[in-house]
């Protein structure tokens, strides 16, 4: 296989926890990476190879001005990489916006594909991820972009988690096909008609956390809001948990207990553990890792570009949009 083009100098903790993830994933897991990122920033790289770029996109900057003005970039020699045929796949824990804008400017999109998609698993503790897109890349929306979502996102799952027919569902304020704005009453329609995917009709909220369904499709805007509120009070819960296991020392005694029962939660609940979002819709693997990745987490993020590769999902939901 291909190398893996691995932006060295995207996130908070690079390049050393990126640097470090790379080399583990390449001594334990037998994948390929190539680094990209500037050399007298990425530093010593333990003898992996190394693709210059003369430019970072810092984590604040505007995503599509900084692509299109650092054209040298680690993201930009990243993507082209791929399209070039030097790289599989790329990953990268930078600003997620320049990412996709760089993987879409520079691998450009499947035949056919309206709008990109970022397609980020949801942990669901005792079983399967639900696959949440979109999960920020577009705002807005029609209902035809919403079933290629589907269609694309149904792949993923497939790909991704070995779901043989992934179950598909809206998200509404209701399971009733009559419930929702427009946008959700049209795309109802046409995935009830007929899309090529299993579609069970309309899901809520509290199902993305469940497992009634393997595929939640939304906007981007809404579910860049239910990402960030599910991060939100995952974290809150955890926090209070600790400091009631540390408030006295009756409750410092049953922890001792109660943690390590817990270990697999808090193991599911990881976001390192996940190995991060991958944008659905252009012309090859690029996965985007959170930004205070760890090195754990870059080994898993690889791991997830390497299985896509290998069960051609780039091609899966190139036919898949095509015929549905």
């Amino acid at each position: 296989m291909l190398p893996i083009a691995l932006d060295a100098v995207g996130g908070d903790k690079s390049p050393g926890e990126i640097v470090a993830g790379a080399r583990l994933a390449v001594e334990e897991m037998g994948i390929p990476v190539i680094l990209v990122g500037p050399p007298e920033v990425v530093g010593d790289t333990g003898g992996l190879e190394l693709l210059a770029a003369s430019e970072v996109v810092a984590m604040d900057e505007d995503p599509a001005n900084a692509v299109r003005r650092k054209k040298d970039s680690s993201l930009n020699r990243s993507a082209e990489a791929v399209r070039d045929g030097r790289a599989s796949a790329m990953v990268s824990a930078g600003n997620t916006g320049a990412t996709m804008a760089s993987a879409l400017l520079r691998m450009g999109r499947l035949p056919g594909v309206l709008r990109p998609a970022i397609a980020t698993p949801i942990p669901v503790p005792g079983s399967t991820p639900t696959v949440l897109l979109d999960a920020g890349a577009n705002a807005e929306c029609g209902p035809a972009m919403l079933v290629q979502f589907a269609q694309m996102g149904s792949e993923f799952a497939r790909a991704r988690f070995g779901i043989e027919s992934p179950r598909v569902g809206l998200l509404s304020i209701g399971e009733e096909d009559s419930k929702g704005t427009p946008l959700v009453k049209e795309t109802n329609a046409l995935l009830t008609a007929g899309a090529g995917v299993n579609f069970i009709g309309n899901v809520e909220g509290r199902d993305v956390v469940s497992d009634r369904v393997d595929v939640v499709v939304t906007d981007g805007f809404t579910g860049n809001v239910v990402l960030k509120a599910l991060e939100g009070v995952v974290k809150t819960l955890f926090e209070a948990i600790l400091a009631a296991f540390t408030s006295t020392d009756a409750t410092r005694d049953a922890s001792k207990v109660l943690l390590p029962a817990l270990g697999p939660l808090i193991h599911d609940l990881d976001p390192d553990a996940i190995g991060g979002a991958m944008l659905l819709g252009v012309e090859g693997v690029c996965i985007i890792s959170h930004g205070s990745s760890s090195a754990r987490a870059i080994v898993n993020a690889l791991g997830v570009a390497r299985d896509m590769v290998e069960h051609d999902v780039v091609g899966h939901m190139r036919t898949a949009v095509a015929s549905g």
